[in-house]
């Protein structure tokens, strides 16, 4: 069995030095919505610039269905770069997985 190329080991470790510096993640993403209420006598129904919002919303998937939560624009600044971890740790494990594949593949000697 061949060894890994050294190029393919020194992305791995600066990979898992990233992952080993990464705060807390949070799933899910985040949406900013206004929205018009229904009334017919209300302002939001015949101007659509007058709508009610805007209103920060956190939606993520448990169990197969989306669940939203609203935040106050203190906890979305306070939780935004948890959500934007969740997105990194999602394309680092992606990066990882595809350097293992090139470190099997080298190693066997099979072709991609």
């Amino acid at each position: 069995m061949s060894e890994v190329p050294p190029e393919i080991d020194a992305e791995r470790r600066r990979i898992v030095d990233e992952l080993g510096r990464m705060g807390f993640t949070l799933p899910g993403s985040i949406v900013t919505r206004t929205v018009t209420c229904g009334r017919a006598t209300c302002r939001c129904a015949s101007d659509p610039d007058q709508r009610h919002g805007p209103y920060i919303q956190w939606s993520r998937t448990v169990k197969g269905r989306t669940v939203n939560k609203m935040l106050t624009p203190e906890q979305l600044e306070r939780y935004q770069p948890w959500i934007d971890n969740s997105r990194r740790l999602r394309q680092l494990a992606h990066q990882l997985e595809t350097l293992s594949l090139d470190a099997l593949h080298t190693a066997e000697g099979w072709k991609r």
